[in-house]
This record gives C-alpha cells, structure tokens and sequence, in this order.
C-alpha cells in the first residue's frame, strides 16, 4: 500500500506540483499509518529484502561549494545544493557543454545520484511526446582528473527528476553535471543531490529537546532544541503512542520548528534525531506532551 501526496512548488505556475509516493498500511491495532522519514532520500524498492526501507545513504553534498560554466541571472549555484524545490540555479544558454559541478568536501562513498532539473525560458504547454534530456556525469577525486560516471547522451526520455543509483558504489569527491541536451528552455537544476556515506562519525545525539503546546489553541506546539555542531538536518517524529510516532518532519539548518497539524482532543508523544553526512545519531527519549 502507498501513500500519494501533491507537494506545492508553485514557482512558474499556481499549479506546478509534484508527486511524492511512501509506503503506508495499517498496524496490528489497525491504525493507518504513513512512513515519510527520509521520504525523498533512496529507498529499496518493493519485491527487495528491505522493502520500502531507508537505505541510510546520506545526502553528501547539502550546502557544499558549488562551481558551473555559467550563471544566469540571480540563479546562483549554490541553489543547486540547498534542498529547496523553489530554487534552482541557470546556465546562461541551453547549450551543449554547460556544466555544474559539487565538491564533496572529502573522497566518500557515493551510492546515488539525482538530478532535479527546473524550468527556465520554457515555451511549451501541454502533453509533449518528444522532448528529453541528455546528460553526462563525472567523477574526480581531485577536480582535474575526470572520469566518466554516467553516460546518458543518447537518452531519448523525457526525465526531469532523474535519479542513478551505481551497482558498485564509488570512492571520489567531485561530480560534475554536463548538459548535452534540454528538453526545453536553459540548462537549469533545482538540486544536484549526491547520495552515500561519508568517513566520519555519526552527529552527536539532540540535547534539551522540548515541546512547548499552546494552550489556547493545542493544535499548535512550538518545538525547539539545542543545535548539534555536527549536524546539517534533524528529523522529529510524533504520533499518538509511544509506538506509534507515524508522523515525521526533517528540518534543515534549524533548531526550532512551529508545528501547526495537532488534533486538539489527543496527547502526543515526541522524539527527534540529528544528521549528517554519515549517518544518524539516536533518537532522543520519548517526551510525552498533554
């Protein structure tokens, strides 16, 4: 059983949305449940031993240095790496040759590739057939030295949100985006997200989380937490049992989140945990919020 949702990007278009697909189904008590943690980091697909389960491939390069052959306009590069779907960077033609490229920080363990690309200088409307984009991904350990990734330069499908998963995972630090073919307007990416493990340690666990309900209108709470230095993401669960924290929300660079989808007349149950680029530290204690 899935679970679909429209998510709102409304940038171009009051109607420019996407679809977001989880797995969902019900409990031993019955109770529907959704599992969105790490909704749109890679997952094993169904029929596979870890059905639907997260595959703990971190996102390696979120606000990492960002370079491109060209820039178009306020579309910088670095928008390309800051996980918002509203922005994307521009190259200043469509044509063949322009580049992006995400330094890694360190040689790590590269699983996954995405490529989210964005709409500039579009001119079509409607159901099209023949538009595709083609594309080549690299690799460096050192930025000078290329190696060829991933070749689609004869691809012939239209894929605007293009994902690559490597049967052998690769050891590198830089990957370079080539654009051979737009399916329509300028060569533009919302987000080139490069997907693995790094070789550090875990981020510390979350200190002093508390959830702060209002009290003249409970479906609302005011969640906050003490920043952990090493961390670049969390994600906080709820739900209405200690065993059932159906309900997830991952927030980037933030120590503090206003949740606005309670149910007045239920007690909650609470626990989050930080992020990096090489795993997950552990969730805190459950804190129970009336």
């Amino acid at each position: 059983m899935v679970a679909c949702v429209n998510h709102v990007v409304n940038v171009k278009n009051n109607f420019e949305r996407r679809i977001g697909i989880w797995p969902a189904g019900f409990d031993k008590d019955d109770i529907l449940y959704c599992n969105t943690a790490f909704g749109d980091y890679p997952h094993y697909l169904p029929g596979e031993q870890k059905s639907g389960q997260f595959t703990g491939w971190m996102l390696l390069n979120y606000q990492h240095p960002v370079s491109v052959s060209s820039t178009y306009g306020a579309f910088a590069a670095n928008n390309a790496v800051d996980e918002n779907i509203k922005t994307y960077w521009c190259a200043a033609t469509a044509n063949a040759g322009e580049w992006i490229q995400t330094d890694l920080g360190e040689i790590a363990t590269v699983h996954a590739i995405q490529i989210n690309y964005a709409d500039q200088d579009a001119d079509i409307l409607g159901k099209r057939t023949d538009i595709y984009h083609q594309y080549r991904l690299w690799h460096s350990t050192d930025g000078k030295n290329w190696q060829l990734l991933h070749d689609k330069s004869r691809n012939r499908k239209d894929v605007p949100h293009d994902y690559v998963e490597f049967t052998k995972p690769v050891k590198t630090r830089y990957i370079k985006l080539e654009n051979i073919h737009m399916a329509n307007g300028k060569f533009a990416i919302s987000g080139l997200r490069v997907f693995g493990k790094g070789n550090g340690t875990t981020p510390a666990d979350v200190k002093q989380f508390m959830v702060l309900r209002q009290q003249s209108d409970k479906r609302n709470a005011w969640l906050k937490w003490f920043p952990a230095d090493d961390a670049y993401a969390y994600n906080i669960y709820y739900g209405i049992a200690p065993d059932k924290l159906y309900n997830s929300i991952m927030v980037y660079d933030a120590s503090e989140y206003y949740l606005k989808a309670l149910d007045k007349q239920i007690t909650y149950y609470f626990t989050i945990e930080s992020l990096n680029k090489n795993g997950v530290s552990k969730r805190s204690p459950v804190i129970k919020i009336e």
